[in-house]
C-alpha cells in the first residue's frame, strides 16, 4: 500500500508524534545526544503549516497529552519530563527517571515513563516509583496505555526478534505471543485496536493487531517508520525520523 500525504519533513522523530484535542499534530526535532536544536518541537496545523512551539527541551524525545489537556514530552539526555504550555513555555515535573523516552497516561491521572536501561517508572506530583521492569532497550521504550488501563511497550533490543510486553495496572508484566523485528511507536486507534511501527529492513511498516494473542496485520507498508498516531477525527499519521505522513480518516 502506498504511503500518505507528506504532512510535515525536516524533524527528527524517535518516537510517535501526538494529536492534541483540536487536531494539531506535534512533532519534535530531537537531535544526536546532547544536541540543543533551535526548535525542539513543532506544532503542525490541519492545514500543514508547521510553526516552531517550544525550545530549550534537549533531547525532546517521547510526548503524550496529559489529563490537563496539556503537552508532556521527556528529554532522554535530561532524564526528565517538561510539561509544555499552550504557549510554548516549559516547566520540568520530573527527573532522575534514567535514560527518559516513553511517557503515557493512565486514567487515573497517573504518568509512566520508560527508561531504556530497564525500567518503567509511574509518576505523580514529581515523585517517580518503579513500576515494573524489562529487559533493556538499544533504542526507546515506546508505551501506550490501553482503553482497559493495561500498558504496552516496544523495547527493541538487538535480538532478530522482540516481543511486545503489556504490564497490568499491578505492574505484571507479560509478552505478546507474536514477535516483530524490530517494534517502534505504538498506539491504540479510536476502536481500541492496538497499532505497532515495524522498523525491521525489507518489512517495515505499521501493523494492527486485532487480536492481541494472533499475528498482526499489515496495513501500511514503508520504510524505516517510527511513529504512529490517532487524531480526534480518526486521521492517521505515520512517521520516519524525519517526515510525517497523514492519512485522512477512512483511510488506508
Amino acid at each position: 500500500m502506498s504511503i500518505g500525504a507528506q504532512w510535515a519533513t525536516g524533524l527528527h522523530q524517535v518516537d510517535n508524534p501526538v494529536f492534541d484535542a483540536h487536531g494539531n499534530l506535534f512533532v519534535t526535532y530531537s537531535g544526536s545526544r546532547g544536541q540543543d536544536a533551535p526548535i525542539s518541537i513543532f506544532r503542525v496545523t490541519r492545514t500543514g503549516t508547521r510553526e516552531p512551539f517550544a525550545s530549550g527541551i534537549v533531547n525532546a524525545t517521547s510526548m503524550a497529552i496529559g489529563p490537563d489537556g496539556q503537552l508532556y514530552v521527556s528529554s532522554r539526555f535530561e532524564g526528565a519530563v517538561y510539561r509544555v504550555g499552550a504557549d510554548g513555555s516549559h516547566e520540568q515535573v520530573a527527573s532522575d527517571l534514567g535514560v527518559a523516552c516513553g511517557v503515557a497516561f493512565d486514567h487515573d491521572g497517573w504518568m509512566y515513563v520508560g527508561d531504556r536501561s530497564g525500567t518503567i517508572f509511574r509518576v505523580r506530583d514529581g515523585r517517580a516509583t518503579a513500576f515494573a521492569t524489562l529487559p533493556a532497550s538499544i533504542a526507546a521504550f515506546h508505551l501506550a496505555m490501553s482503553p482497559l488501563g493495561e500498558l504496552f511497550v516496544a523495547a527493541p533490543t538487538l535480538n532478530s526478534y522482540d516481543h511486545l510486553y503489556r504490564i497490568t495496572r499491578h505492574g505484571e508484566v507479560s509478552a505478546l505471543p507474536s514477535p516483530l523485528g524490530r517494534p517502534q511507536g505504538l498506539a491504540f486507534s479510536p476502536d481500541g485496536v492496538l497499532h505497532v511501527v515495524d522498523a525491521l529492513a525489507g518489512a517495515s511498516g505499521l501493523f494492527r493487531f486485532g487480536d492481541l494473542d494472533a499475528p498482526p496485520e499489515l496495513v501500511v507498508s514503508a520504510g524505516a517508520l517510527v511513529g504512529v498516531a490517532f487524531g480526534p477525527s480518526g486521521d492517521l499519521v505515520v512517521a520516519s525520523n524525519d517526515t510525517a505522513y497523514r492519512f485522512e480518516s477512512g483511510s488506508p
